[in-house]
């Protein structure tokens, strides 16, 4: 993988937007979309896949198909200056959490977490809580999605092609 910027051009846009909308679209229809051939595509999406545009395929499941029902964003404040190494180690152990990021202001982290009730979303908070270097959480439970087809509320649609394409969004199944 090349670890440089990435560099590519319009069409490349969209057959990456094409693909984020439904990843096992097959590589003739994105051509006869963008106006290429099949094997033209495949180079491309080859070529995107190397340079690190394209990182994945991954699956879009509707989260509360799996039961997960309950969803919330937890702030971490932790004791002194946790590295994020030490912040990332600590959040691959709890697989209720489906993002972790580090962030500006008070907290030291945010945490995307679902739980299939709020008493396995406690029992998952109370797990997080006993790291030694964590001093405090601060819990807000999501109640409903104002953007029903965004990635955090189980999306299985990507934007639309004229908003662009994200930098670090990957493409669903193939």
């Amino acid at each position: 993988m090349n670890s440089g910027a990435a560099s590519f051009d319009e069409l490349d846009r969209k057959i990456i937007t094409a693909l984020m909308a439904n990843a096992r679209t097959s590589f003739a229809e994105i051509g006869s979309t963008v106006g290429l051939s099949a094997t033209a595509v495949k180079r491309r999406v080859d070529r995107l896949r190397e340079t690190g545009v394209i990182t994945g395929f991954t699956a879009t499941v509707k989260p509360s198909a799996l039961g997960w029902r309950t969803e919330a964003y937890v702030e971490v404040y932790c004791e002194g200056a946790a590295p994020p190494r030490r912040l990332a180690e600590v959040v691959r152990n709890h697989p209720e959490i489906t993002a972790a990021m580090t962030v500006t202001g008070g907290a030291d982290a945010l945490l995307h977490v679902r739980a299939r009730d709020v008493e396995h979303f406690e029992e998952v908070l109370e797990r997080i809580r006993v790291e030694p270097f964590i001093r405090k959480t601060i819990s807000v439970m999501v109640l409903s999605h104002l953007i029903p087809d965004s990635p955090e509320a189980g999306a299985t649609q990507a934007v639309p092609p004229e908003a662009g394409v994200p930098a670090n969004r990957a493409a669903d199944v193939r």
